[in-house]
């Protein structure tokens, strides 16, 4: 484990990718492998009972199967040597039972499978509590006025809950993404040496198999990545999302800004150097993911031309490039539902950075009124002279158009923050709606 696999990981995953835990994988299937064939009748159901009680991860010497990989190229291997070798001290007719007809890439295959089965019920109750904190979030901050900002300027005034609800639907659709990807991904991968099956990887046992491991009998697919390059390719929107969250949080920690902030607790955020430092570390360490998953999703995509029926290198290029894909997705995951839940926002501040302008980002709503008397271009252009007027002569906005158009009503009117912020609570609140959540007005 290195310096800052616990910084990066979601620690509630820890045991999820052991070594101890992967291995206990592969014996599983290797044990359901022959309780399958014994249900057939291709093996004795004997010795599929000796196999099935010798497939304990505690008797395999763990440290000697990672040495022996290098030179087996795989885990199967060197683990089904481990394997026999403890069945056959056993009993001798059952050792030769072991792993029949089947090849390396089978176990391996399906043990991914199953160890990303563990992992999405892990990420969808996850999914669920950030998707719950947001409906909340959004629900306390719904009329919260704030100034909305594109191209990194001030844009014009909007509701935090319009930008908790942006944040909040994302996760909703990952949600729904996440369901959908179970269809085709939970399949073992049972097809023998080159993927056509023999007398003992019948279809049978693959049916039998598949339903001892809670997954879905399928045609092989070895060669075949599009289902896991799929579970890739989600595993980058979520981090990309989880990223766009950090990244507007940490935006809006700025010193010159200060509309929000990541929940404080004892020794957090501070500097070596600068005792009044508050720093955005749980929006850096998302980010710091979500910048590293684009790459692994591009890799398990550049596998995906395999040749023929099995890769020489392809494949291998999968086995790690996958597991730390997920788990910075989960790292990810975890701290962003720690960082919306502790979430401090100052709605002081957030109105008082509205006027730091002087009325510019009241330009459109000016714009739009006078655009009905003196008409659409000309209302446009008058106000964009308006507002270099007031950049130059330091005025208020406002103070320059009442110059410029006495006949102007409710000019006043124009100016108010409230006044200016769209549909955000009609929207937020029909967002809110979908989740059963009642709005108070």
């Amino acid at each position: 484990m290195s310096l800052y696999a616990n910084t990066f990981n979601a620690l509630e995953l820890t045991e999820l990718f052991s070594d101890r835990y992967a291995v206990a994988t592969l014996l599983k299937v290797e044990a359901e492998l022959a309780k399958a064939q014994a249900s057939e009748g291709i093996i004795p159901e004997a010795a599929a009972k000796i196999i099935a009680d010798c497939c304990v991860v505690d008797a395999i010497d763990i440290n000697s199967l990672k040495t022996d990989v290098v030179l087996g190229g795989n885990v199967a291997i060197p683990l089904v040597k481990q394997l026999t070798k403890i069945i056959k001290n056993r009993d001798f007719e059952a050792s030769k039972y072991v792993h029949l007809g089947a090849t390396s890439q089978d176990i391996i295959d399906t043990a991914t499978i199953l160890t990303i089965k563990d992992y999405l019920e892990w990420m969808e109750a996850k999914l669920k509590a950030l998707q719950e904190v947001l409906v909340q979030t959004t629900k306390d901050h719904a009329e919260t006025i704030m100034i909305g900002r594109t191209l990194l300027q001030q844009a014009k005034p909007m509701t935090f809950g319009v930008k908790t609800a942006g944040w909040l639907e994302s996760c909703s659709r990952n949600l729904s993404r996440l369901g959908h990807l179970k269809e085709n991904l939970y399949s073992i991968q049972l097809g023998g040496a080159v993927g056509s099956g023999n007398a003992h990887i019948t279809t049978g046992v693959q049916e039998k198999m598949a339903y001892a491991l809670g997954l879905q009998s399928a045609f092989p697919w070895q060669s075949q990545r599009d289902s896991l390059n799929e579970f890739a390719s989600f595993l980058g929107i979520v981090s990309g999302s989880l990223g766009k969250m950090a990244k507007d949080i940490s935006l809006l920690m700025q010193t010159e800004v200060a509309e929000v902030f990541e929940g404080a607790a004892e020794g957090k955020g501070g500097s070596s150097t600068m005792p009044h430092k508050r720093n955005p570390v749980s929006c850096a360490l998302i980010l710091g993911n979500a910048i590293r998953t684009p790459g692994l999703v591009a890799t398990m995509l550049s596998a995906m031309p395999q040749e023929h029926e099995r890769s020489a290198g392809h494949w291998h290029a999968e086995w790690e490039t996958l597991s730390t894909l997920m788990q910075l997705t989960a790292g990810a995951l975890e701290k962003s539902v720690d960082l919306i839940t502790n979430l401090e926002v100052d709605k002081k501040r957030m109105l008082q950075n509205i006027e730091i302008t002087n009325g510019l980002i009241y330009a459109e709503k000016v714009s739009l009124q006078l655009s009905k008397s003196i008409g659409k271009m000309q209302a446009h252009e008058s106000v964009k002279k308006a507002c270099h007027l007031a950049m130059q002569q330091q005025k208020h906005l406002k103070e320059v158009v009442q110059e410029m158009h006495p006949q102007l009503e409710n000019l006043d009117a124009l100016f108010l923050a409230e006044n200016a912020i769209g549909n955000s609570v009609e929207w937020v609140e029909k967002v809110l709606k979908k989740y059963n959540t009642e709005f108070d007005n």
